[in-house]
């Protein structure tokens, strides 16, 4: 399955997520993508209301939770700040959110479905 998601100002379409694609997982695939380490949230925006999603959560799975309304999901991925190893600690209050891309990591350490994600922008096959 496909999501799509806003990456400063440009729609990206993730392909090749399941039920069980994890929110983590989602941001890795993305942030490989555009080629920035950081520290990201994955917003779900409806009707003006924003919510932050965790590392665990599964984005598809919160568009099946919301039924009919799913058509009028925006998914934002919004960087947060520099990873650790980059600059300065963060906040507390975006230090507890685990979604951290460092280029420097192996892929070892996020034995999930990441690897297995497509980002397209405009048709193309940006990583897999």
């Amino acid at each position: 399955m496909e999501l799509k998601v806003w990456v400063e100002g440009v729609v990206r379409v993730v392909c090749g997520l399941s039920l069980n694609t994890s929110c983590q997982d989602v941001v890795i695939a993305l942030a490989q993508a555009i080629g920035q380490t950081g520290r990201y949230v994955l917003i779900l925006k409806l009707r003006g209301n924003e919510r932050h999603l965790v590392a665990e959560d599964c984005p598809l799975r919160q568009l099946a939770q919301l039924g009919q309304q799913a058509a009028e999901v925006q998914f934002i991925l919004q960087r947060t700040g520099p990873s650790l190893s980059e600059g300065p600690n963060t906040p507390s209050t975006v230090r507890r959110l685990p979604l951290v891309y460092n280029r420097s990591m192996p892929d070892t350490n996020y034995p999930s479905e990441h690897q297995n994600l497509l980002v397209r922008m405009k048709g193309k096959v940006m990583l897999k």
